[in-house]
């Protein structure tokens, strides 16, 4: 279940939201975790274990860790069983087959795949791994108090407004609000119009935009001019910027009106002036999980110049290897690792003296890399980045110029403050001009959900 369904939004959401303000405080936690496991196994039923599997294994080792709060040898033995599995079923669904492969490639050993018809990755694994475990690090760490509820902290785990891509919420973020938490009507009415800015990202936004993209895939690289290669990666660009923020932004107005507050997960990262300044802004929750977890354990930066270097390759090596078991996705996350130590060593003070050149030379990098993300196919990045490349003259770009000129203007512009701006202007502030706007983008979006085909999440593969 996608929150950019019809089943989602006339179904599902109001069922929900109607019985969680209804029941009592203390049972709201409860009618939060259920809905959110049938949100989760509506259509994934067979993964319903696993998910059991790892709320009940961190559950028990958060207890058992603090129980053994005095024997060091135990409390660590109790962390490691806990750590394992619950990253063994990432490993195991995530990247089982790409170790195979690899090795067949490598070895010709002929190891049987795993049919993929039959075994696919779980939704969400990625994120709801990532958060688990952070609980789990936290509590060994003594950063965090263990939580002894098993409703409270099922929920924290399959919270459905974040549960399938972020942003990745840690237990620390919500505990109190976990316990103690206020629903007020302007907390609603502010979730609200973050829901529906972010649905509007999503299917005004980044759906229409990635046909373009798709259109030409469909065409083929090696058929398109350069110019159209161009608009295409552009497209992409866009595409999957409005796509993962729009559904960040719909998670944080779901929490909104539940009563958390959700942390940022984007900041208008295509107005960054680097690559450095870039993920600050772009999935700030997993570039913070990575720092928290991976980056500052192996000694961050308070080691000498060689260790560092080596503990920011691990962090990309990582960071690129998350995203997917293949190829390109190791090559995306070590081709920023290579640019953030150039602009390290010595490049970045001199982005800071032209706002414009360092903008521009970020803008085209960052094209680069969503090329590099987009295709696991390598002979197929070749031929697009070939053609991008080649100067290859043609007209079939100034066709699909005129059917996405305007949406390539409003990508730019929500791209921006530009809108946010309008929205804090004294106009933008007027309740009545406020519910009439939002109402309106609900209703386009709703009629283009109905016209359209099915389009999931980008990052649902991730």
């Amino acid at each position: 279940m996608v929150f950019s369904s019809l089943l989602f939004l006339f179904r599902f959401l109001p069922i929900t939201f109607l019985i969680y303000y209804l029941v009592p405080y203390k049972a709201k936690n409860t009618v939060l975790f259920l809905a959110s496991l049938f949100f989760y196994t509506w259509g994934e039923t067979k993964f319903f274990p696993i998910m059991f599997v790892s709320i009940g294994v961190n559950y028990l080792a958060g207890l058992l860790m603090e129980k053994f709060d005095q024997k060091p040898k135990a409390r660590k033995v109790t962390f490691w069983v806990a750590f394992v599995i619950t990253l063994g079923f990432l490993l195991f669904f995530k990247y089982t087959n790409f170790f195979i492969s690899n090795l067949n490639a490598l070895f010709g050993i002929g190891l049987p795949m795993l049919d993929s018809s039959e075994f696919h990755l779980p939704l969400g694994i990625s994120f709801y791994t990532f958060q688990i475990l952070a609980y789990t690090i936290d509590v060994y760490r003594r950063k965090i108090k263990v939580e002894h509820n098993l409703i409270d902290f099922g929920a924290f785990v399959v919270l459905f407004p974040q549960l399938i891509a972020g942003p990745i919420v840690l237990y620390s973020d919500i505990s109190r609000e976990l316990k103690h938490r206020r629903i007020t009507l302007e907390q609603i009415e502010e979730g609200v119009g973050l829901f529906i800015m972010g649905l509007a990202s999503k299917i005004l936004l980044a759906d229409t935009i990635g046909a373009l993209w798709t259109e030409v895939q469909t065409l083929g690289f090696s058929q398109v001019s350069t110019a159209l290669a161009w608009m295409g990666i552009i497209a992409y660009s866009f595409q999957i910027y409005f796509d993962f923020s729009g559904y960040s932004l719909m998670a944080i107005g779901l929490g909104r009106m539940l009563g958390f507050y959700f942390p940022q997960n984007f900041n208008y990262p295509y107005i960054s002036k680097s690559i450095t300044e870039f993920w600050r802004r772009w999935h700030i929750t997993l570039s913070s999980w990575f720092r928290d977890y991976v980056y500052i354990p192996l000694g961050g930066n308070r080691v000498k110049q060689s260790r560092h270097f080596f503990n920011i390759f691990v962090v990309w090596f990582l960071t690129g290897f998350w995203h997917g078991a293949a190829w390109n996705f190791i090559f995306w996350g070590l081709y920023f690792f290579v640019l953030l130590m150039i602009e390290k060593t010595f490049l970045l003070k001199h982005l800071e003296k032209s706002k414009v050149l360092s903008h521009i030379y970020l803008i085209f990098l960052i094209i680069i890399s969503w090329g590099i993300f987009a295709l696991s196919d390598l002979s197929q990045m070749g031929a697009l980045f070939g053609r991008m490349f080649s100067l290859h003259a043609g007209n079939d770009w100034m066709y699909y110029l005129r059917d996405y000129a305007i949406m390539f203007v409003l990508c730019v512009l929500a791209s921006t403050p530009f809108f946010k701006k309008l929205a804090d202007s004294s106009l933008g502030k007027n309740k009545v001009v406020r519910t009439v706007f939002l109402a309106g983008v609900f209703v386009v979006c709703v009629a283009f959900m109905v016209d359209s085909t099915y389009s999931p999440f980008l990052y649902f593969n991730f």
